[in-house]
């Protein structure tokens, strides 16, 4: 079945994601309704918007708009890295493989971007 969940960008985001998650489980309890939550929500976002860009992609600008709100979470989660790192809740090395990913991420949806006709859907 081809779906989203075919889709590179998605399985990289969602495997970040996760990867965010666990890494999410040390931090203080005291962050739990402010940097957990908001770095949490922005990486799964991404993927949500990826999948329902796909959804959207028999209507190219509607699948560009989706694809750009996934970068914007994507840069979200850049941000909250960053917290993370300067209040020391990652080590550095961390930090840069996960801003890594995060940028591969990045990357993939820019390339989506620009070339929606390879991912929408053709009219009959």
């Amino acid at each position: 079945m081809n779906d989203f969940r075919t889709l590179l960008a998605y399985q990289k985001a969602f495997m970040l994601a996760m990867e965010i998650f666990k890494i999410t489980n040390g931090f203080p309890k005291e962050e739990r309704y402010s940097l957990t939550d908001q770095i949490r929500r922005s990486s799964r976002s991404v993927c949500a918007c990826i999948g329902e860009a796909y959804r959207k992609r028999r209507y190219q600008a509607h699948f560009i708009s989706k694809l750009t709100d996934s970068d914007m979470e994507n840069t979200e989660t850049q941000v909250w890295l960053d917290f993370s790192l300067s209040c020391k809740y990652i080590e550095r090395t961390k930090y840069e493989d996960l801003i890594e990913k995060s940028e591969e991420v990045g990357k993939l949806i820019y390339f989506m971007i620009h070339n929606p006709e390879k991912f929408t859907a053709k009219s009959k």
